[in-house]
């Protein structure tokens, strides 16, 4: 459950008058961002509600940590006297990396002009693509000095697409209307606010903290939770690396449960020049995702050594489930399971799962191993999902391309859920 600080924060969000601060107007100590966000407990898909428009309007978006842009349907009730599609061939088509000009053969408005540009959408789930008007808007966020959330501060001229309805069915929440790309990328949200306040010491950086109710800050750490506790990484340091298409990877060089390394294919944790192999973080997969090979090693490895605990009937999409009354749940940390370890690109470095992370309690009374079967011809060896990045506070630094990571908050008797917008730093 959501914490009292995080629950008035969500009220004051609602019901304060706005301060609007342009980027003018900004103070140059203003360095951080912060943005609320929820999951849905239909699809657990991350939601953030971000303002955009004039007059200001509170729009629902998937996050989607790898996606390239921010996208949003336009077909109905888009209202707003702020809105602008940059012509073809204009720096804001250059900026966004697209000399495509878009006809619309219907009648104008916004997400269908003539003579604009051009770019794709995508539905980070489906994997449905369609071609969408680039535009400009406002887009308003809440500043933070420290640990209080301040004034939203906007941006006059966002860059985003207009994107048709057809992409959000069927699988995203029903209230959403669109999709707020993290991914490394031009015209992506983190780059965007890099962009407009770099001027302000704001650091190309940003941190999920994955939680039924989280929170997404931008610029640097530390970054304070309840009670009066500043999380400030590095804990683990790992080198980000960047795949063709803009995602985040790292490098996992071995995995270990209970101390004892798994037997796998090590050379499927690679990634090549054309983005296959290696170990890619999503927002977007719930569960971690393994290849064939390296998932049979480590289900086969993880129920050996938890032998003493009856299996039961599978729930999907799992395929090691567990009597939950047979495990000691007595820690601070979950259930009381083997640890298991990604030892990345030092053998030293080591981003540990415990039992919140590894166990997830399908149906009551039964304990399934949250990993999933990716097949054998997977484009990623394994794909971290929002599962196991829940309570760890993730941190992805643009400017020295490398990761930061906390491991489980549980352990300093807090969590994503609590969110510290009180403490003066």
């Amino acid at each position: 459950m959501a914490s009292s600080s995080l629950y008035f924060l969500l009220i004051f969000l609602s019901i304060s008058s706005f301060t609007l601060l342009s980027q003018s107007q900004t103070s140059s100590k203003l360095n951080k961002f912060v943005l609320p966000i929820h999951q849905d407990n239909k699809t657990n898909l991350y939601v953030a509600n971000i303002y955009k428009r004039t007059p200001l309007l509170q729009i629902p978006f998937v996050v989607d940590l790898n996606g390239r842009l921010l996208w949003v349907t336009c077909e109905q009730n888009y209202l707003s006297s702020t809105y602008h599609a940059p012509r073809c061939y204009s720096t804001q088509c250059a900026r966004a990396n697209t000399h495509y000009c878009h006809t619309c053969f219907s009648k104008a408005r916004p997400g269908c002009h003539n003579n604009t540009c051009g770019l794709m959408s995508v539905n980070p789930v489906t994997g449905l693509t369609a071609m969408s008007e680039l535009a400009q808007d406002v887009l308003s966020i809440y500043s933070t000095q420290g640990s209080n959330p301040g004034p939203l501060v906007k941006i006059p001229r966002f860059l985003f697409t207009c994107a048709p309805s057809l992409l959000l069915q069927p699988v995203l929440p029903g209230n959403v209307q669109g999709v707020a790309g993290l991914g490394h990328s031009p015209i992506s949200l983190p780059t965007q606010l890099a962009s407009h306040f770099g001027y302000a010491g704001f650091a190309p950086t940003f941190a999920l903290c994955l939680a039924p109710n989280g929170v997404i800050f931008f610029g640097d750490s530390p970054y304070y939770m309840l009670p009066g506790l500043d999380i400030s990484l590095p804990v683990g340091y790992t080198p980000l690396i960047i795949s063709p298409l803009g995602e985040y990877y790292i490098e996992v060089k071995s995995i270990k449960i209970n101390n004892k390394d798994v037997p796998l294919n090590t050379t499927l944790l690679s990634i090549d020049r054309r983005g296959i192999g290696g170990t890619k973080l999503s927002t977007i997969n719930p569960y971690t995702i393994l290849e064939h090979s390296i998932f049979k090693s480590v289900i086969e490895f993880f129920t050996k050594e938890l032998s003493g605990i009856p299996l039961v009937k599978l729930v999907e999409p799992f395929e090691v489930c567990f009597n939950s009354k047979s495990i000691d749940k007595r820690t601070r940390v979950g259930p009381k399971v083997p640890n298991i370890d990604l030892v990345l690109h030092d053998q030293h470095v080591i981003w540990r799962i415990y039992g919140s992370n590894s166990l997830v309690e399908a149906t009551p009374g039964v304990s399934c191993l949250a990993f999933v079967d990716g097949g054998l011809n997977t484009r990623a060896a394994i794909v971290i999902g929002a599962y196991q990045m829940e309570n760890n506070l993730i941190q992805f630094d643009m400017a020295r391309s490398r990761l930061g990571f906390s491991s489980s908050l549980l352990f300093f008797r807090t969590s994503c859920n609590n969110l510290n917008f009180t403490a003066i730093p």
